[in-house]
């Protein structure tokens, strides 16, 4: 148990200052099963006086409390203080049937806690820490609920207060003047009466919940809890809504006002009369107004002037106060109003005005609300009032009809719009396929509707477009047959396969252009051949196999064969094999006559390999030779240095392979000797008829000019 209870958790019963009733105690118990004061303190926060608090650490406790209990009980179960939630909420029902059960969870379990309590007699499922707003509309839900349940038990009677004044039930004037004083000699009436009025005002209680809380809340208590859940297709309890309906038709009777009279002298009713009206006490407080003392008075004097016209100025006072809460949108001060009004003014020609014009605002405030459920039960009470024309009961019913329709769409089509994005197209029940199928039952020609329907089968081809970019035409068919079972149209699945063909050919663009890129990457890396799955002969040959008539193929091609030929040279030079590379760069398209060249040098019974390189390269005969141009940095800070590079004049006199060997100082003039070399030519080496490759090593100095 909490160690330090809050006051809010531990307090007495209170009266709820809001209540319509003639006691201050409040119409329901709360059995609340936790250990947390701060649980407790926020939820007697929350109900403010409509229900006594009684906590508890365990189910066989609360029970305990439950079980004989003579006032309508309200169980609430903090999901933390139970080890086996679903087996105490059933436990719970079966032992106290007439018990209505809440349940509160961490906001973070709120759906795991629904569907453990699925099929479940819960009220609803609530949030931890609570939501003020959402919990007060569900309980005023439960409340109603949990007193129409228990509306079939007997009700003792009360006792009667001891009072100078005795308190009877009003009765119509002609029947008060006929009995004349009677009332007020006869014990055995009085103790009737009292118990009569007692019972209406109980009555009216119970009614005034209608007006006092209906437009207090922006959602019906019925669906305060579960319905936002239910429109993003999470479970909620299932016994959440459809309770709290049945509750608010039960519960929902037009306010009354205090039917009781005072007996006693007239003159004395009507001086406390004057003196209410003075203290414009006009209907408050309960027994000790105006219009009490003057209903009083008229009921023992039926031919009273003054008691009459005293009633016609409370009826004046009423008719304005009614006006105003009206047309602030207070519609409980108003039905209250008004009820007070009938009762000070019976044959009042205003009164059906009154009426049709209350459940007019009352009802587009329910619509306004998207609550049709509240709504229809005012259509109901508007009928049986009989102050209302059929034609604006017709208008209503239609008016409600559709706005009840719109909801449903309205919640079907974010259904859809949910699982679209969540990419549950087809599963199961909860699906967009599956809600489609309800919407279009509901409302087919509804522009939401077909704007869902048109979403859906864009979301079918969207599927069927990545099938086929990933050539599974198995799943590219079954999407495309989704799409026209949603209804798309032939024109539409034509437009999606031209802008298939076009994202293929797109795709395969792109694929051809990436291929091409490796390929000169790799040649001008020097990865001809090798590794196996990522050189240059690997991509053209992909290339070739994917697109043979690209224009860059055979470029790319010939420039691939004239580096397997350089190589092939370098091979035989130094007496290795090139019969590979040989091969390779016919197959690409070599040019026949350096092909012929290459394979007569191999042929050749003497090769460049007898020769000494150092002989070859003394041989060389270099026609251009620029010199280097000297780095502006070492200019200015006046450096000298030297490079000593090593690089390979090919077959046809231009140096390749060019690296630096050494350099001092390092790193100064590398980027300029090698810049340098890189123009210089040379007549092509020719040994035994054929031109061969000859490695050089020289040394490039950088001194200041003079």
């Amino acid at each position: 148990m909490a160690s330090a209870p809050s006051t809010a958790s531990r307090s007495p019963e209170t009266a709820n200052p809001n209540s319509a009733g003639v006691s201050s105690r409040p119409a329901v118990d709360v059995t609340a099963i936790t250990t947390r004061d701060d649980f407790l303190l926020e939820l007697g926060q929350t109900l403010d006086g409509q229900a006594a608090v009684r906590p508890v650490d365990t189910l066989e406790a609360a029970l305990e409390g439950l079980s004989g209990a003579k006032r309508a009980q309200i169980l609430v179960i903090d999901a933390r203080a139970v080890a086996n939630l679903r087996a105490a909420v059933d436990s719970a029902v079966t032992r106290a049937p007439r018990a209505l059960v809440l349940v509160f969870a961490e906001a973070s379990a709120e759906k795991q806690t629904a569907t453990a309590l699925k099929g479940s007699k819960v009220f609803a499922v609530l949030t931890t820490p609570v939501d003020p707003r959402k919990t007060a509309a569900v309980f005023e839900g439960a409340i109603a609920e949990a007193l129409a349940a228990r509306a079939t038990a007997p009700t003792p009677q009360p006792s009667l207060p001891e009072s100078e004044l005795s308190i009877g039930a009003f009765r119509p004037e002609s029947t008060a003047a006929r009995d004349g004083g009677r009332e007020g000699t006869d014990g055995k009436s009085k103790l009737l009466l009292a118990g009569a009025a007692i019972a209406a005002l109980a009555a009216a209680g119970g009614g005034y919940w209608y007006f006092t809380q209906g437009h207090t809340q922006a959602a019906p208590a019925a669906a305060a809890a579960p319905a936002p859940a239910t429109a993003r297709g999470s479970s909620a309890a299932p016994a959440a809504t459809t309770p709290a309906v049945a509750a608010e038709e039960a519960a929902a009777p037009e306010p009354l006002a205090d039917t009781s009279i005072v007996h006693g002298k007239v003159d004395d009713l009507l001086e406390k009369a004057r003196l209410a009206m003075h203290e414009r006490r006009f209907t408050e407080p309960t027994g000790d107004n105006a219009l009490v003392y003057y209903r009083s008075a008229a009921a023992a004097d039926a031919a009273n002037a003054e008691a009459r016209d005293g009633l016609q100025r409370v009826a004046g006072v009423l008719a304005g106060r009614f006006e105003e809460a009206l047309g602030a949108g207070r519609f409980d001060e108003a039905a209250q109003t008004l009820a007070n009004f009938k009762s000070a003014s019976p044959q009042d020609a205003r009164t059906a005005a009154f009426d049709q014009r209350l459940y007019t605002a009352a009802i587009a405030r329910a619509l306004a609300d998207a609550n049709p459920e509240r709504a229809a039960v005012l259509v109901r009470q508007a009928q049986a009032s009989g102050d209302v024309s059929a034609d604006q009961l017709a208008k209503w019913r239609a008016d409600i009809a559709r706005r009840s329709e719109d909801a449903k769409v309205t919640r079907l089509a974010g259904l859809i719009e949910d699982r679209i994005r969540d990419g549950k197209l087809t599963d199961a029940d909860d699906s967009a396929k599956s809600y489609m199928t309800q919407l279009l039952v509901l409302a087919a020609a509804n522009p939401l509707t077909q704007h869902a329907q048109h979403d859906l089968g864009a979301a079918y081809l969207r599927k069927a477009r990545e099938a086929a970019l990933a050539k599974n035409s198995a799943d590219e068919d079954r999407w495309l047959n989704e799409a026209r079972g949603a209804g798309m149209k032939s024109a539409d699945i034509l437009a999606f396969q031209r802008d298939l063909t076009a994202a293929r050919q797109k795709a395969a663009q792109g694929e051809n252009d990436r291929l091409l890129s490796g390929a000169r990457d790799r040649i001008r890396d020097g990865r001809l051949t090798d590794p196996a799955q990522d050189s240059a002969l690997y991509y053209l040959t992909q290339l070739q196999a994917s697109d043979p008539g690209n224009a860059s193929l055979v470029d790319a091609s010939h420039e691939l064969a004239a580096k397997l030929l350089d190589r092939a040279r370098t091979s035989i030079a130094a007496g290795k094999n090139a019969d590979a590379d040989l091969a390779q760069a016919k197959r690409l398209g070599a040019d026949p006559k350096d092909l012929a060249a290459v394979q007569q040098a191999q042929a050749s019974p003497r090769s460049a390999a007898t020769l000494d390189p150092a002989t070859l390269a003394a041989g060389l005969k270099r026609l251009r030779a620029p010199p280097p141009d000297y780095p502006e940095n070492a200019l200015s800070q006046h450096v000298t240095g030297s490079v000593t590079l090593q690089f390979t004049v090919d077959v046809t006199g231009e140096p390749r392979d060019i690296h630096v060997v050494e350099a001092t100082p390092p790193g100064v003039f590398d980027r300029a000797a090698i810049a340098s070399i890189r123009h210089w030519r040379y007549a092509p080496m020719i040994v035994n008829g054929a031109a061969v490759e000859v490695p050089v090593k020289t040394l490039m100095r950088f001194e200041l000019p003079k």
